[in-house]
This record gives structure tokens, sequence and C-alpha cells, in this order.
């Protein structure tokens, strides 16, 4: 593993005494290996109670080792093993369940559901990562953007276990079936995605809140509050994607859109020969709305003034 001691130049990493923890290889290497049985194993015994380990493993490998990813390259004494363990799964849990309630009574139908569920959802992170934060001895911006990825990826391994779920289950009719490809489908798309996602983001907060940390106590001001804004719009942009794609490829085809639904119902497909107009607006899309959130991050954790203080010997 590697950190950087007080003293040394941004961005020099030196080799960590501390071998507590396997490399980020070994742990996605190793998960990967595992989960891919899982899921063979499963389809040949078609036995469901495999199903759980399935989601499990899809659901979190990916967040797990990002966070790995993210203690391998940096050190802070603050960020201990209890630290980071209660922000993956407590400050992960508690915005799960916020973000649930919150958005079960707050969030109807129509076309501004995605800036709903991106402001909620990033509240009840933020509201995860001061909880988890709050009786830090001292707070710095990489310490908070270390760990607010780490709240955010919590949260996406949980929240993703939920889509596995429900992808899981398809009804034919009045009938229900189970479907594993509908599921490795989903934790594989989930999988690759989540870098750039709820981790991304709640950095971004993480940074901004502990930015603005006085006399050993997390304050609300207004710089919190639009970074905030800030990811909630992305978290929407990113959401509503799809329907966006949909809806710019209709207009540039010069179809009629009326059919076309953008706030969460369901969306009219685009003709075949237009799929790969719509893909490359889809994932141009996507690829932009990260592009902007890790520029930001980036210049974020570049312009961190403080550098990370060495283990104690």
């Amino acid at each position: 593993m590697a950190y950087q001691a007080a003293g040394d130049p941004p961005g020099i990493l030196k080799s960590r005494p501390d071998q507590s923890l396997p490399s980020w290889r070994s742990v996605f290497f190793t998960g990967l290996v595992l989960w891919i049985a899982s899921v063979v194993v499963t389809a040949l015994t078609q036995n469901l109670n495999m199903i759980p380990t399935v989601i499990l493993l899809g659901s979190f490998l990916v967040p797990a080792t990002a966070v790995i990813w993210y203690l391998d390259h940096y050190h802070s004494p603050e960020l201990t093993m209890a630290v980071v363990f209660r922000a993956f799964i407590v400050g992960g849990v508690l915005g799960v369940l916020a973000a649930s309630l919150l958005e079960s009574w707050l969030l109807s139908e129509g076309i501004l559901i995605y800036l709903g569920v991106g402001l909620i959802e990033e509240a009840a992170k933020l509201l995860g990562l001061w909880f988890v934060a709050r009786h830090l001895a001292r707070y710095t911006i990489r310490d908070g953007i270390v760990l607010g990825a780490t709240v955010g990826f919590g949260f996406a391994a949980l929240e993703s276990s939920g889509y596995a779920l429900s992808a899981l289950l398809v009804t034919h009719g009045s009938q229900l079936s189970l479907s594993l490809g509908n599921l490795v489908y989903t934790e594989f798309l989930r999988g690759i995605l989540s870098p750039v996602g709820h981790g991304l983001w709640t950095a971004i907060l993480g940074a901004a809140l502990f930015r603005v940390a006085r006399n050993g106590r997390l304050r609300l001001t207004w710089s919190v509050l639009g970074a905030y804004i800030f990811v909630s719009v992305l978290h929407a942009l990113w959401d509503s994607m799809r329907g966006i794609a949909t809806v710019v490829t209709a207009v540039l085809a010069a179809r009629h859109t009326s059919g076309i639904g953008v706030g969460g119902g369901a969306m009219t497909p685009p003709d075949a020969d237009l799929i790969g107009t719509f893909l490359a607006i889809e994932v141009g899309g996507l690829v932009v709305i990260s592009l902007i959130g890790l520029a930001v991050l980036i210049s974020r954790w570049r312009g961190a003034a403080e550098p990370a203080v060495a283990e104690p010997v």
C-alpha cells in the first residue's frame, strides 16, 4: 500500500508499512472470480439459495474495490479502519433509508422526478457522511473526498443489490418468474458505472463539507449548498439521460414525440434505424457527465492545501 507523508511534494507516494489491507487488485480479481463462479453454479444447479450470494458479491465487488483503491493510494491518521467501515456500512445504510423514506413521501411521476431523486439521494448521503464524520479530530479536504466516496460507494452497493433483486423478478401477465440473466446484466452494468456515480458525487460533497469545517465542527455553508446542488444536477442528468437521448433522437429525426416521456414513465423506444444515434447520445451524455464530475473532483484533490500526515512509527 502507499501513503503520502508530511513534507512530501503533492502526488508523491511511498510504500506503506501497514499491510493489513489487501491490494485493490487482489480484492477485485478474487471477488470477480467468486462472483462468476457463483453465477455459473447458480445457473447449473438452479439453487435459489445461491441467489443472495450472486447479488451480494456482484453488488459490493466494485464499490468495495474502489474504497480499497482510495486507501491504497492515500493515508490519513483520521481514516482508521473503524471510521472507513462505519462510513461504508452505516453511512451507506443511513443514506439508503433516508432516501427511500423521502422519495416515497415526496416524489410523484412527472418531468422533474429525476431532479427530485438527485436532490433527495444526495441530501441523504450528505447526512450519512455528516453522521459518521461528526466526531473526527480534524477535517481536511482529502479526508472529506475519501470518506465521502466511501459513503457513496456504500450507498451504491446497497442500491445495486436492490436493483439486482428487482431485475431478477420478471412478470409475464400474472406469472412471476426469475431471470438470472437480467440479474447478471444489471450487476455488470451498474458495476461498470458505479465509479462515476454515487462515489464520485459524494466525494465532491465531502470535499466541500470538510473544507469549511471550523474549530472541529462541520458546518452547512453556501459553498456546501452549491456543491450539493451541483452534484444533484449531475445525478439528475445521469438518471434521465436515456429519456433525454430518446427525445433528442426523435427531434433530430423530425419524428413525432408526443408518446415520449422523460419523467419516469414508459418511453417509446427509438426506431431500429435510429438505435445508433440513440446510443451515441445516451453514452456520450453519460461520458460528458462523468468527465465533468471527475474534473471537479481532481481539481479539489489537487487544490487541497494540506498534506496527508505520515503514520506514527
